[in-house]
């Protein structure tokens, strides 16, 4: 059997033990230095980053508890093993309090220390894998990956720091491609359960006679083909989160049992009498009108306010246009990582085309084009041809005026659509006029002249929508 290799060091004041002890070990293969006295160690330490370290508790200048309070202060991810020729239950004991991985007696069992030892390197490696895996988790569900400078989006974002750390109930509204499972992965990530499991499920992508067992789990036989029991969702997410997608096509039936998830904080399995006791922050997320269902009978009133505690809008992309280019970019270099490419970005025709389109499927449809783009590009930069046609035999500029007639000049069948683009895009940045300008492309004086030039003043706009 293969054993882990890793770097040790060996610390005794008995030069022939330590040596013997050293030389067993690098016979292992592992990489092991040797020390007689505490500070000599401590100083190795500082120098060297050791996976385990071998300590007898009887040293020249302090003992190894000294060396192990040290080690648990300032290198806590280093195993220390303790070695004692006199031994007794309550110095064991005392060592394990105060951090060490283990306690052996002298004279030690060559066996005995390797296994000691093996056992030391594979948690501190485990330990590793797990930070690794954590900031994985945080570099593609977290915070980063919520891209936007819009007014809108920055609420949104102060709205999940707010949120993430506290059991309350969040409805994220939103259409369809909007990033709704991105939001509610990043206020799991962002809160105090994001080392316990983040479960999803989308509720409309079942049939009503599963949703429930899916959920809640099932006893054997309690409905054809329940060959056996299934745990279901919600025990799964125990100690976590569980995002409820599309919730407004949850059944009756099951609106009812999810009310007493949310009171009571227990349930039963389909089929099943025994009640199941479980600790889950939900999510919840929907595209339809929950309010207008109410109205109509088809969503529980009660269900509706106890979910609807905390709601977070995620707006659509044609409402921050602002924010298209980051985007763009975004995945653009994602795309490039993924297939080999090394596209530099988007020319300005194409980045004022893709903000001109309405973009019904929302960033979803945006990370499809960019990916394709970047797929089909022959050249370093993307251009307007290569955009699908659905973008490209799209002019919102262009809809919005007729070709002048009976003398009218071009500049004054122009004026309209400038005028209205300016609003939108004020619209989309919060009437932030810096923001504006850099989305326009333009400097903020222009931006200021071609406001003051149509009367495009804040209240004048608010009070023509109304």
């Amino acid at each position: 059997m293969k054993h882990a290799q890793g770097s040790l060091l060996v610390v005794d004041d008995d030069r022939h033990i330590v040596e013997a002890m050293a030389d067993y070990l690098r016979s292992l293969g592992h990489r092991t230095e040797t020390a007689t006295t505490c500070e000599d160690a401590i100083n190795r330490m500082r120098d060297f980053r050791f996976e385990a370290v071998i300590c007898d508790v009887n040293l020249p200048d302090a003992d190894g508890f000294h060396l192990l309070e040290w080690a648990v202060k300032e290198q806590p991810q280093t195993a220390v093993i303790l070695l004692t020729g006199y031994g007794t239950i309550e110095s064991a004991v005392e060592a394990i309090r105060l951090g060490a991985f283990d306690y052996l007696t002298k004279p030690v069992i060559d066996e005995e220390l390797q296994l000691a030892i093996q056992r030391a390197i594979g948690q501190r490696r485990i330990v590793e894998e797990n930070k690794s895996l954590k900031a994985q988790l945080d570099q593609r569900f977290g915070m980063k990956n919520i891209v936007g400078h819009d007014y809108k989006m920055l609420k949104m974002f102060d709205l999940i720091e707010s949120v993430a750390d506290t059991k309350t109930t969040v409805l994220i509204l939103g259409e369809s491609g909007t990033g709704k499972t991105m939001t509610a992965r990043a206020i799991h990530q962002q809160s105090d359960r994001r080392d316990q499991p983040f479960v999803e499920v989308a509720c409309g992508a079942l049939p009503e006679n599963l949703l429930e067992s899916e959920l809640f789990g099932h006893v054997q036989g309690s409905f054809t083909g329940a060959t056996q029991d299934k745990e279901g969702k919600f025990l799964a997410a125990n100690g976590g989160t569980l995002f409820l997608d599309e919730i407004a096509t949850a059944p009756p039936s099951l609106q009812v049992k999810l009310l007493r998830v949310l009171q009571d904080k227990e349930f039963e399995p389909v089929g099943g009498n025994k009640t199941h006791k479980v600790d889950v922050r939900l999510i919840l997320a929907t595209n339809g009108d929950l309010e207008e269902m109410v109205k109509a009978g088809q969503f529980r009133e009660d269900l509706y306010y106890r979910i609807n505690v905390i709601s977070m809008v995620q707006p659509p992309l044609r409402e921050r246009i602002g924010d298209i280019p980051l985007l763009a970019d975004f995945y653009l270099n994602q795309f490039n990582e993924q297939n080999g490419k090394h596209v530099s970005g988007f020319d300005p025709a194409a980045i004022r085309l893709m903000q001109q389109y309405d973009w019904p499927g929302n960033v979803r449809e945006l990370v499809n084009v960019v990916e394709r783009a970047v797929v089909l590009s022959k050249s370093d930069e993307i251009t307007m041809n290569d955009l699908p046609e659905s973008i490209r035999g799209h002019r919102t500029i262009e809809q919005n005026f007729e070709l002048p007639t009976n003398g009218s000049s071009l500049k004054r069948a122009m004026a309209e659509p400038e005028r209205q683009l300016i609003v939108e895009a004020l619209e989309a940045n919060g009437w932030n006029r810096q923001n504006t300008a850099r989305t326009l492309g333009i400097n903020r004086t222009t931006l200021y002249k071609k406001m003051k030039k149509y009367q495009i003043e804040y209240e004048r706009e608010k009070q023509l929508i109304q």
